[in-house]
């Protein structure tokens, strides 16, 4: 085998230089989610149950616009990508088979990325288990496999989808997230992990659901390794790795009592069935259930409302006979699975096991969510991880188990693979869901799901800077737990990122974007204190607008829009501004309505002249540069040693790092990544403790990257990097 362009050492990314390499990275594309054909998001309603005959060929974005995405977030700094792929998009028109035409599709954009020098690694994404249970990932014949159909989701509340709303555009926000605790999506994850146990009646070819589930799973995946390592040049040298399934679910395992909301279900919106009632509703039971919304602290109970499917069953009344399965006869269609398990009686609608899945079967051990990670989850890993490893041999694996959830127990285990990393993902709850940055308080979301505060108001953080320090905290909690856990690995925060959309899109009508600015600033903050090895940012999104944000569930977290501005490439002390916009029909030069003294000239790459409107009064109402400010910022690249600590400090626009380095030869610096924006050339001053260092412009496939060099001695070394000076209140930073 070659030299792998990367390996991991301990807990560090190393290249064949031996020099430690951060991941700056984003993921790539939000779009990928839906498909292409038709291009469907989330809040368009055409033929969406058509689900078997679409195509993603065209996700994450044109083979004609690819070079032009690519190179926007090269300049943009970011070395990684996670790629998002979901398993819909290679086996949506039925079990086993695949869209090779997409598969080719994707080998030609990876072959168009190795062009920029990308490290990626590919994440076969979900949320909620599938677009028709108001998501994304699996394919629409999983739930009739499973015996559900997704046409009665709705009346029956199993699923909410944005699709199927009554007014798509008053879809409440971060709605979709409750889908996790309906009906749906908690009977498709209990059977993925665990069916033989829990479903034992549910037979389908001759195996259990969860193998027949699990098994197409993993081979479409390993399906897509090998036509990509059949290619060839593009295992290792550009995909790096390959993730585990995005966010894993529980679904009903370790509910010790179905007949209530279970104390660690913290997300409730809307309606808030328990799971004993969604199963009644599934049935066409009607309900009455509690209803929730989130106030400043938290979720709080609002009432109650009456569900009344009307004797609407969302169990498949008869087969499908397209797909070409055979069903064990004992499983009954038009039944709820778990009442022919026992679960509760269809008869008189009685509850009779509670306590159902609060045990392994096999063992009766007790099952809460760190058991079910060291457990079920893990099984998963394993046979995954194998099959991947059978094509891509040495291939890096990002294991990511439950978000927020305590780390598997691998460290000293022969799980404990010294070629893996421990993917996790953190979202600042409270902006999250509020869609408002507040920089007067917080919550130690994390310390209050660790039990390390006695009562839940020790967990507010008061003021902008226990604010940020807060937000730091917990990503260091989260990797000094991975340490103890799982061992010696880096870790990634594979997602992380800040909505948009914040007061009710205020940014979008004023330009104003300094509330995004500072809550993506925080972010970032913490990102660079919390000592893990890198992150991609949640997200790219070519479709993105002001309309619509991600075309997804109404979620807005793309760091690129059509309707904002980019950063400039370089920097200007000139009193006025022109706006230049490359189309394929020429050069138009529009000058800005306002003078600009940091900007010279803003080039979005990737339009067309069928992408936009010429018109001056359009280009120059872009306004605002959607927080780049605050997420275009200088980065250790490669550092010849150990990294010990680097952060940037917007306010004084200075970079600093530390680390324990070896001595570099000519051929080996350590490498920072510069913004033009912050720092413009002759504009720069620098402070090493001791070596050499120059300011260069790197050429990546046509690209200019500016980069500082730095040569250096052994030992402990410093550096601090100062540009450009902006005002705290030019920035929107500080309160």
């Amino acid at each position: 085998m070659t030299q792998l362009r990367l390996r991991i050492e301990g807990q560090s990314f190393r290249d064949p230089q031996n020099r430690e390499v951060t991941l700056r990275g984003i993921n790539v594309a939000g779009d990928a989610k839906y498909p292409k054909v038709p291009n469907l998001g989330s809040h368009d309603p055409e033929d969406f149950f058509n689900a078997d005959n679409v195509s993603f060929v065209g996700r994450p974005f044109s083979l004609e616009h690819a070079d032009a995405h690519f190179q926007r977030l090269r300049k943009w700094g970011y070395n990684a990508i996670r790629y998002i792929f979901t398993w819909e998009a290679i086996e949506h028109a039925g079990p086993g088979v695949y869209d090779e035409d997409w598969v080719d599709f994707t080998i030609q954009i990876l072959c168009i990325a190795k062009r920029y020098q990308f490290y990626i690694f590919m994440d076969p994404h979900q949320d909620v288990w599938s677009r028709l249970s108001g998501g994304s990932g699996a394919p629409a014949w999983t739930f009739y496999a499973a015996g559900l159909n997704p046409r009665s989701f709705k009346n029956t509340e199993a699923a909410l989808s944005h699709h199927t709303a009554e007014s798509p555009a008053d879809f409440p926000k971060m709605l979709w997230c409750t889908n996790y605790s309906r009906l749906a999506c908690q009977t498709m994850f209990t059977l993925f992990w665990a069916g033989r146990e829990f479903a034992p009646k549910a037979i389908i070819d001759n195996m259990n659901i969860q193998d027949f589930l699990q098994g197409h799973f993993i081979a479409a995946c390993k399906h897509l390794a090998q036509r990509i390592h059949d290619a060839g040049g593009l295992e290792h040298d550009v995909v790096i790795g390959w993730e585990s399934l995005n966010e894993p679910h529980r679904g009903l395992i370790g509910i010790h009592d179905i007949s209530k909301v279970p104390q660690e279900q913290h997300l409730q919106l809307g309606t808030s069935p328990t799971a004993f009632q969604g199963m009644l509703l599934g049935a066409g039971r009607s309900c009455e259930v509690s209803t929730w919304r989130f106030g400043r602290l938290g979720p709080r109970k609002t009432g109650k409302k009456l569900i009344d499917p009307k004797s609407e069953s969302t169990w498949l009344q008869s087969e499908c006979i397209q797909y070409g399965w055979q069903r064990d006869p004992n499983w009954k269609l038009g039944t709820c699975l778990w009442a022919q398990h026992g679960v509760w009686d269809p008869t008189n609608n009685i509850l009779l096991q509670k306590g159902y899945f609060s045990k392994i079967p096999r063992s009766h051990e007790r099952l809460d969510y760190e058991r079910f990670t060291n457990t079920y989850f893990l099984a998963h890993y394993r046979a995954y991880r194998d099959a991947i490893r059978s094509v891509c041999e040495g291939t890096i694996m990002f294991c990511q188990p439950p978000v927020m959830e305590v780390p598997p127990c691998i460290k000293g285990t022969p799980d404990d693979d010294p070629n893996m990393v421990h993917a996790v993902h953190f979202y600042d709850g409270l902006t999250l869901l509020r869609k408002h940055w507040s920089c007067l308080f917080n919550i130690d979301v994390i310390g209050v799901l660790r039990g390390r505060h006695a009562l839940t108001a020790l967990a507010v953080k008061l003021g902008e800077k226990s604010i940020r320090n807060g937000l730091r905290n917990q990503l260091a909690f989260i990797r000094d737990e991975s340490l103890q856990n799982v061992g010696s690995h880096p870790l990634i925060f594979t997602e992380i990122g800040i909505p948009f959309d914040l007061d009710n899109k205020h940014a979008y009508a004023t330009g104003d974007y300094r509330s995004q600015i500072k809550a993506m600033d925080a972010n970032h903050f913490a990102l660079e204190g919390s000592n893990a090895n890198g992150f991609t940012l949640w997200a790219y999104v070519t479709e993105n607008d002001h309309a619509c944000g991600d075309q997804w569930n109404g979620e807005d977290f793309s760091i690129f829009s059509l309707d904002d501005l980019e950063l400039p490439e370089k920097t200007t002390s000139s009193s006025t501004s022109s706006f230049y916009l490359t189309h394929s029909d020429g050069l138009i030069t529009v000058k800005s309505t306002k003078a600009n003294t940091y900007v010279e000239n803003i080039v979005p790459l990737g339009y067309t002249s069928s992408d936009c409107d010429h018109s001056e009064e359009v280009i120059t109402q872009r306004r605002g540069y959607r927080a780049a400010e605050a997420y275009l910022r200088p980065s250790p690249i490669c550092v010849k040693g150990q990294l010990d600590s680097y952060g940037f400090d917007l306010k004084k626009c200075t970079f600093t790092m530390t680390m324990a380095a070896q001595a570099t030869e000519r051929h080996s610096p350590s490498e920072i990544y510069l913004p033009y924006f912050h720092f413009a050339k002759g504009n720069i001053a620098v402070m090493v403790s001791e070596g050499k260092w120059d300011i260069v412009e790197q050429e990546v496939n046509g690209l200019r990257i500016q980069c500082l060099l730095w040569w250096h001695d052994q030992g402990k070394v410093e550096i601090k990097v100062k540009g450009n000076h902006l005002s705290p209140k030019k920035l929107g930073i500080g309160c």
